[in-house]
C-alpha cells in the first residue's frame, strides 16, 4: 500500500509530534513536487485534520478539536518559534491567566519576541499579536509544561510590567489595571534585582507603583516596590499616567512622580 501524507501526519501524531514544515513534507516525500503535495495538504486542512498557522508551518488538530478546525496556541506556539528561530515569551492577558488572573478572558494571543519584528497573523478565528523587544532575559520568565511540551511565559512581575508598557493591546490601562488587581497577589517585588530596572523602562515601573498604591491599594506590594527601587538608586522623571493625553491643570502624585492624567476605573 502506497504510504500517502495522510499515514505520514497519522504517525507523526502517534509520535507525540504535534506540527510539521512543509519543508519536512517535501524532505519525506522527494517524489511529489510541490504542487502535488500543497493540494494534499489542502485536503486535509478542508478534512480539519490540520490547519496552517504559519507560511510554511502546519499543526495536527487533535480529534477533540477537529470540529472546530482550531487548536489553542499554546499548543504549539513553543514549535512556531522553533520554527522561525525566535526567542519568546507569552505575555500580558495570556500570562496572567497562568497566575489565576481570568478575570479578563483574553480574545488575542500576545507574544514578546526579539527583532526583526513580526507581523500579527489571523486564520480562522485564531490571532497572533506579536510586541518587541531588543532582548529577552529568560530569568524574567517562567517555563510551564503543557499538554504537547513546554512554553515559556512572562513571571508574575515582568507580566505586571508589560500589562502597563504594552496597555494599548490590553483595551487601555483601565483594563490593565483591572488584570492587575487579580495578578498582584503572584509577584514578590523584593527578589527584583537591578537587570530588572534596567530592563524595564523606569516610567512603566512608576506606573505601576502608583497604581498599586493609590488605585488598587496594595500599599505593602507599592512599598517593596519602592524600597527596591531606592535601593538600585533609580531615579523619577515627572510622567504622565497615561501617555498621548494632555497633563494640562494635573495634579502630580509626588512619591512616584505620575502626573494624574487619567482617573481609573477598575472591573469588579
Amino acid at each position: 500500500m502506497k504510504y500517502t501524507v495522510t499515514n505520514w501526519i497519522e504517525d507523526l501524531q502517534k509520535g507525540g509530534r504535534v506540527c510539521f514544515s512543509l519543508a519536512e513534507a517535501e524532505g519525506k516525500f522527494p517524489s511529489y513536487n510541490r504542487i502535488v503535495l500543497k493540494n494534499a495538504l489542502t485536503r486535509l486542512v478542508s478534512k480539519k485534520k490540520i490547519c496552517s498557522v504559519w507560511k510554511g508551518f502546519y499543526v495536527i488538530i487533535p480529534i477533540e478539536y477537529q470540529s472546530k478546525g482550531i487548536i489553542p496556541e499554546v499548543f504549539y506556539i513553543d514549535w512556531l518559534m522553533k520554527f522561525l528561530g525566535r526567542d519568546y515569551y507569552i505575555s500580558l492577558l495570556n500570562a496572567a491567566v497562568f497566575y489565576g488572573a481570568a478575570h479578563q478572558q483574553p480574545q488575542e494571543f500576545t507574544v514578546v519576541v526579539t527583532p526583526p519584528s513580526l507581523r500579527s497573523t489571523q486564520k480562522k478565528g485564531t490571532k497572533i499579536n506579536f510586541n518587541n523587544k531588543a532582548t529577552i532575559l529568560e530569568q524574567f520568565t517562567e517555563q510551564r509544561k503543557t499538554p504537547t511540551g513546554y512554553i515559556r511565559i512572562s513571571s508574575p512581575e515582568l507580566t505586571s510590567t508589560d500589562l502597563i508598557q504594552f496597555e494599548k493591546e490590553t483595551g487601555g490601562i483601565n483594563r490593565a489595571a483591572t488584570v492587575l488587581n487579580e495578578l498582584v497577589e503572584s509577584c514578590d517585588f523584593t527578589k527584583l534585582t537591578k537587570e530588572f530596572f534596567e530592563y524595564v523602562p523606569t516610567p512603566v515601573i512608576q506606573r505601576l507603583g502608583y497604581l498599586l498604591e493609590y488605585v488598587l491599594e496594595y500599599q505593602s506590594q507599592a512599598n517593596n516596590l519602592y524600597l527596591c527601587m531606592e535601593k538600585y538608586d533609580i531615579s523619577f522623571r515627572k510622567a504622565p499616567l497615561k501617555n498621548k493625553k494632555s497633563i494640562a491643570n494635573c495634579e502630580t502624585n509626588k512619591k512616584w512622580k505620575i502626573i494624574i492624567n487619567e482617573q481609573i476605573e477598575i472591573d469588579e
